[in-house]
């Protein structure tokens, strides 16, 4: 368990909003770290710690209103920042950003004016931010934005879920507790979270794409990328419709799919400690494998060249704890594969 603190700890501090202040009057960074060494003295989950943030007495809603609109221009960069509630942004037209936001309240109307949206902007960029005021305050923002479809986002928030679609430009997002959703975004270059899952759509990446959750699965579709970098610690990963040319899977305890081409001289590193790991191919592009599972089996349906004898007339395989090296076609691609508690199938499409 321990060995997990410092992946937590770096990806709840890079979502926190350095300039944001905590619903309890104190810096958002201090109280996270006191909970993630809470959440491993007691064995908690993170979500029970985000809870913190998101308790909200019941009763009827109350709301508040916010609206604004803003010339950026179409290059221009926005970026927001929240403690608790939901962020949508979509890519439109024009040159101007509209925010729409909402606070919510089950308490007290008298607490909503405590939390201010205060929006900056200047030439090229716009910044948006919610400030807790008072001390104990069970105030959410939602907010529901427009940006020109070639602009950039920026995008953290500590407890809500977090959705992009149609940004053309730049695009990063985290979040401590909440799901991750985008699509149409063919520059995304990080999406991240510690509670909640992942979920990208028709996403390219000209350079690196990160994606991960702690306590959540990574999903992808329709993905073409120069190279992808995905983890979680518990939870699955699975890509379908993809082709990158250097892939790097991590899983603690999760299964890994993958489905989509391989490209000629490209490197993939897939490792699950405890979960399956599935590749199903859509190419015929060689690869060269370096396969081990501890406690598990490993097949390939390809016929893989080991040791000099093809597997296309011996159909036996590899059993239990075997490591695996095997050579697919020109085995132009490298393949390396490694689980400790799981199997390792590698099929055809």
């Amino acid at each position: 368990m321990h060995t997990r603190l410092p992946l937590i700890v770096t990806l709840v501090l890079a979502a926190v909003p350095a300039a944001a202040q905590d619903p309890y009057d104190r810096d958002p960074r201090v109280v996270v770290r006191e909970r993630v060494q809470d959440i491993v003295r007691r064995k908690t989950s993170v979500k029970e710690f985000v809870r913190a943030y998101q308790g909200r007495d019941r009763g009827p809603e109350q709301t508040e209103r916010f609206s604004r609109r803003i010339r950026l221009g179409r290059d221009g960069r926005v970026t927001i920042q929240n403690i608790a509630g939901n962020i949508i942004v979509t890519g439109g037209s024009g040159d101007d950003v509209s925010i729409e936001a909402i606070k919510r309240t089950r308490g007290n109307a008298g607490q909503l004016p405590s939390v201010r949206i205060i929006v900056d902007d200047r030439p090229g960029r716009v910044e948006v931010r919610t400030e807790h005021t008072a001390r104990n305050d069970r105030v959410s923002v939602d907010y529901t934005v427009s940006v020109p479809v070639s602009a950039g986002v920026d995008l953290k928030s500590v407890s809500g879920d977090v959705k992009i679609t149609g940004v053309q430009g730049p695009v990063r997002a985290e979040s401590i507790s909440g799901t991750l959703t985008t699509a149409s975004t063919p520059r995304l270059e990080a999406a991240k979270t510690v509670s909640g899952d992942v979920d990208l759509t028709d996403t390219s990446a000209d350079a690196e794409l990160s994606a991960s959750s702690v306590s959540g699965s990574v999903r992808a579709r329709g993905i073409k990328a120069r190279a992808l970098d995905l983890g979680t610690v518990s939870g699955d990963v699975a890509l379908s419709n993809v082709s990158c040319e250097r892939l790097n899977i991590r899983s603690v305890s999760g299964n890994v799919e993958y489905s989509g081409i391989l490209s000629k001289g490209g490197r993939y590193d897939i490792n699950s400690h405890s979960g399956d790991v599935r590749l199903t191919l859509s190419s015929d592009v060689g690869f060269e494998l370096n396969a081990n599972s501890f406690s598990g089996s490993i097949r390939s349906d390809l016929p893989l060249t080991i040791g000099g004898t093809s597997q296309r007339n011996d159909r036996r395989r590899p059993g239990p704890g075997h490591a695996t090296q095997g050579v697919f076609g020109d085995g132009s691609a490298a393949l390396t594969v490694r689980t400790f508690s799981g199997n390792i199938i590698i099929t055809k499409r």
